[in-house]
């Protein structure tokens, strides 16, 4: 039973956990890249109207999985949560308004005596993609970078950085991850629209908007892993909890979990596939292959980051401040609880595919516009 596990296996099962939602999310922001590629890729009203409503029937899920990674971060790791959430403060509230508008724009866009015009609505949309993006990949590059906090013997955290969070995207190793994710967000919102729509001036746009976007995508992906190879990293040591400098960590890392790197290149090659194969078949299933290639990166380099006694969110402040899976979890008894809770896990899967394949039944048209039924 899962009592008998030691408290160590639950906070790596719980790593293991939240690294996965991690990923998902990250796959899932392709309807944030999408919002970004509205007046790009549509011309006119309807096709407009057509994106839109192929991402609305999807954006639920990229929130409910934030609300998910956020909230089973809270409970398995509460110390990162207070000292992050509460530390970087306008980083956290901007990616918050910036998915409450999206929120209020897929309600509001379309409702009849809309007094803000549906522009706005689509100006917010936008926003949300840029925004929520960007900054997203930014708090997670500082996974790897580290953040300018301190803790004291209570674990009270204060933040010493002035601007509460805002200071990290002047990092520049930051910003590459940040507009990976953003790119990489577009690139999937470009491959889901070329699955999800039929319609064949979006089609060819989207094409050619996939090789513009891909390239600045694989550029910062490329400068963020060959910086990481190459940096020092946070390490800890397993009996003594002293953190220190490793020169090669995250190298090390790849290198002493052989598994965790062979997922990793099996992603970055599924995503290069995806890519490739739309471009040049203009096949419409490149979706499946780059999102499965985003999952399994993205689980990579959050496992990397978290595990191998590594210190998943450094205090540049002070070393010894430097959160891990260790010290930043729950108590053994709250993580088995919760272990017990996540076997359904499958189940709720299995229901969003279900959810998925009812709404994907077949391509969105301009006749299905013109049908009584809800639009956004």
């Amino acid at each position: 039973m899962l009592e008998t596990i030691s408290h160590l296996a639950l906070q790596q099962y719980w790593w293991l956990i939240i690294s996965l939602l991690g990923a998902i999310l990250v796959f899932l922001m392709f309807v944030q890249g999408g919002q970004t590629l509205i007046y790009t890729l549509g011309k006119t009203e309807l096709e407009r109207r057509l994106i839109i409503n192929s991402l609305g029937r999807k954006w639920e899920f990229t929130f409910t999985t934030l609300v998910t990674f956020g909230g089973a971060f809270f409970a398995s790791f509460p110390l990162f949560y207070s000292t992050s959430f509460g530390g970087a403060y306008w980083v956290w509230m901007i990616i918050l308004f910036a998915f409450i508008i999206q929120a209020v724009s897929y309600e509001f866009r379309s409702k009849p005596n809309n007094f803000l015009g549906a522009k706005t609505y689509e100006i917010f949309l936008f926003i949300n993609g840029a925004l929520g993006t960007i900054l997203l990949g930014i708090a997670v590059s500082t996974f790897f970078t580290g953040s300018e906090f301190s803790l004291n013997e209570m674990n009270f955290s204060k933040w010493e950085g002035a601007a509460y969070g805002l200071e990290l995207a002047l990092n520049l190793h930051n910003l590459s991850l940040g507009l990976a994710v953003f790119f990489l967000a577009r690139v999937l919102g470009i491959l889901y629209f070329m699955n999800n729509i039929d319609h064949p001036e979006i089609i060819a746009r989207s094409k050619k908007q996939l090789i513009i976007n891909a390239i600045p995508f694989l550029v910062f992906f490329l400068l963020f892993v060959i910086w990481l190879l190459f940096i020092d990293g946070f390490a800890y040591n397993s009996i003594t909890k002293q953190v220190s400098m490793e020169p090669y960590k995250y190298l090390h890392n790849f290198i002493q979990m052989p598994v965790v790197l062979i997922l990793f290149l099996i992603g970055v090659v599924l995503v290069l596939f995806g890519i490739g194969k739309s471009i040049l078949k203009s096949c419409s299933n490149g979706i499946w292959f780059a999102g499965a290639g985003t999952i399994l990166a993205v689980l990579s380099l959050f496992l990397v980051a978290g595990l191998n006694n590594t210190a998943f969110y450094p205090s540049t402040f002070n070393l010894q401040n430097s959160l891990t899976i260790e010290n930043a979890s729950s108590s053994k008894y709250t993580l088995t609880i919760m272990s017990y809770v996540s076997l359904m896990v499958p189940f709720v899967a299995a229901y969003i595919w279900f959810a998925w394949r009812s709404i994907n039944n077949k391509k969105i048209d301009a006749n299905e516009m013109s049908e009584d039924i809800h639009v956004y």
